[in-house]
């Protein structure tokens, strides 16, 4: 049997090691996204994101012959543990992720030895892959392996699922990405909504302010939490989070690919979308030097993009039941398909990720005749 060490992070050259790992398992890989090492350095950095003001982590190594071969992060978000059970997490529930291995039985040592970090926390159901908040990368890519993935989207290697189902764990819930040709022009069905909302002076589908930041994202945030309070995985975001996530994605807002609904004055509804900066990173190779960060910064200047991807929408609960919800959410669809083909250039977009049960959203993204293109399933087990 093979000698394997699994160990602890515990030093800033473990963290360096640690995201090190991904490059050499994955340099062959046409479809995989070399992060910004200091971006993922920052993910698993409690004093570079604002995620760990709520969470208890531990990261691991395993070693064989003195190489790297795998890693795991086991870790429990404290504000998940007071969700309501039915939507997920709740009570007893710790999470892993950030899962990498050479070979199977390293995968199953590393699982083994954060499973037992998660027990000694007083946990009773493991829940994976969660790359570390639920808002970053969660779930395991099981379908759409040959083409990369976008903005803040996971990639994985196929056998990771065999791997996983083989230690017993149970797929407890999919989400799906959708992508749709931004070029032509919408169904007729959807063009008439569309036609019938412009006509309603109640409502204003109005661009963000970008010079208003903190404001918009605000109302933003606002009906975020009202819109997504109860769907499976909810877990709301912490001022610490808030101000991480502006820093990390101010850079690619763009007031004409983020709109806000209003009826009657009041904000209802949101939609953000974001330029692939995939596109832009991939050549990097995770390192913005010596010229790479010259590059980006051009690039962020006006991006040209093939591909933009809608990460989040929301309309506001009490709306959701109508049919004014879904006319708010095509018309922003549709003011954003004009601008990302007019001002950056887009062929496709990106919509998701999307939970297998929300059947209004993908009642949505199917009628705008999207096909899903990407599909990441949640696992979990007793502990």
């Amino acid at each position: 049997m093979a000698n394997i060490n699994i160990r602890p992070v515990e030093t800033l050259k473990d963290r360096k090691i640690f995201i090190d790992l991904p490059f050499r398992l994955y340099a062959d890989d046409p479809n995989w996204v070399p992060p910004l090492k200091s971006e993922a350095l920052g993910l698993i950095t409690p004093e570079k994101n604002g995620w760990f003001s709520h969470a208890k982590v531990q990261q691991f190594l395993a070693e064989e012959d003195g190489r790297v071969v795998g890693r795991i992060s086991a870790h429990i978000d404290t504000l998940a543990l007071t969700m309501p059970a039915e939507q997920g997490f709740g009570p007893g529930v710790g999470q892993w992720g950030l899962m990498e291995a050479e070979r199977q039985d390293i995968f199953q040592a590393l699982l083994v030895r954060a499973e037992g970090w998660l027990r000694d926390q007083g946990m009773t159901r493991a829940i994976g892959p969660i790359s570390m908040s639920i808002w970053e990368e969660p779930g395991l890519l099981i379908d759409g392996y040959d083409h990369p993935p976008t903005i803040m989207m996971g990639h994985a290697k196929r056998e990771y699922r065999g791997w996983i189902e083989w230690a017993q764990y149970r797929p407890i819930k999919q989400l799906m990405t959708y992508e749709v040709d931004v070029t032509r022009q919408f169904p007729p069905i959807v063009q008439r909504i569309i036609k019938s909302g412009e006509k309603n002076p109640r409502i204003v589908i109005r661009n963000v302010d970008k010079t208003k930041f903190e404001e918009e994202a605000a109302i933003i945030l606002s009906i975020l939490n009202d819109a997504w309070k109860d769907n499976w995985g909810f877990v709301p975001l912490t001022p610490p989070e808030i101000k991480d996530v502006g820093v990390k994605l101010k850079p690619i807002v763009f007031n004409d690919l983020i709109r806000i609904a209003e009826v009657d004055g009041r904000p209802c509804a949101f939609m953000i979308t974001l330029p692939d900066l995939n596109e832009a990173i991939k050549p990097l190779k995770g390192s913005l030097f010596p010229f790479g960060w010259a590059k980006l910064l051009w690039w962020l200047r006006k991006p040209k993009v093939r591909t933009v991807r809608v990460p989040l929408m929301g309309v506001v609960k009490d709306l959701q039941a109508s049919r004014m919800a879904s006319q708010l959410a095509f018309m922003m669809i549709e003011y954003i398909r004009r601008a990302s083909v007019e001002h950056y250039g887009a062929e496709r977009a990106e919509i998701g990720w999307i939970l297998d049960d929300n059947q209004g959203m993908r009642s949505i993204a199917e009628t705008i005749e999207s096909r899903v293109n990407k599909v990441y399933q949640v696992y979990e087990r007793t502990l």
